[in-house]
């Protein structure tokens, strides 16, 4: 047992040593080096542009359950929905916008990422880049990452904003709460530092996810079987990370006064 657990911790250790050396120099190469501007565009597409559908469809359904859920459940207790909209409104912008965006970005592009580098790392493609004088990470990694921070929270607003309207088409035609009521609840209980706290923290899922996804890449080892395992820890990882460190920037964020 105590090999084993020694084991285990060392293991963990090279892989968090290793995964600080790949931020070090992804943060050397974003001001010591010039970006792949066309790449870096690139992959805004990818990770912001392309991932609008199933963004839309999971953040719409999601404020149209929180509604019912809600509206139902005061209306149990007080005879009548009541602020339904702040609920809604607060749980999307707080929590479940960030959240389930970063989540759903880390199942479809963090599993891109991971497996696109992973199959150039095992077909030596990333020695070839040694070789013709151009760092993988600066190559690579750089505009992924910056394409995760800068797209989350874009798709983060939009969808905080497809969520809300879900939940107002159930409130209104469901729970038969007035359009100006559901807008009055959020105007009146929401203001601009709730939707600040959600932005802080898609901006370091988007992180996550893109710190993630490369070093599984570029840790891949073993042919395709390596790939597939590599893919799969990709989307693991920075789903568990994202989960675990939203407390986190969620107790930091309340404590200096940013966010309900």
């Amino acid at each position: 047992m105590i090999q084993l657990l020694g084991a285990n911790i060392l293991r963990l250790s090279g892989m968090t040593g290793r995964a600080a050396l790949l931020i070090g120099r992804i943060f050397h190469g974003l001001f010591k080096k010039k970006w792949e501007k066309e790449e870096v565009l690139n992959q805004m597409v990818k990770i912001g542009v392309d991932s609008i559908p199933v963004v839309s469809l999971t953040s719409l359904f999601t404020g149209m359950v929180l509604a019912l859920q809600t509206g139902t459940s005061s209306q149990n207790v007080f005879n009548e929905p009541v602020y339904v909209g702040t609920l809604v409104a607060l749980s999307m912008v707080l929590e479940l916008g960030p959240v389930l965006t970063s989540l759903v970005v880390s199942g479809r592009v963090g599993a891109a990422i991971a497996a696109e580098i992973g199959t150039m790392q095992v077909t030596e493609q990333i020695d070839a880049l040694y070789t013709l004088g151009t760092h993988p990470v600066n190559y690579l990694a750089v505009p992924r990452f910056l394409g995760c921070v800068a797209m989350v929270p874009i798709l983060t607003i939009f969808a905080d904003f497809i969520g809300i309207m879900g939940g107002w088409a159930v409130s209104t035609i469901k729970l038969g709460i007035p359009s100006t009521i559901y807008r009055q609840d959020i105007l009146e209980w929401m203001s601009m530092g709730d939707v600040w706290h959600g932005l802080i923290k898609a901006f370091f899922f988007g992180g996550i996810v893109a710190v993630v996804s490369c070093y599984q890449g570029f840790a891949t080892t073993g042919g395709a079987e390596g790939v597939g395992k590599a893919t799969t820890k990709a989307v693991v990882v920075s789903m568990v990370l994202i989960l675990v460190i939203d407390y986190f920037l969620s107790a930091f964020l309340m404590a200096i006064g940013i966010g309900k």
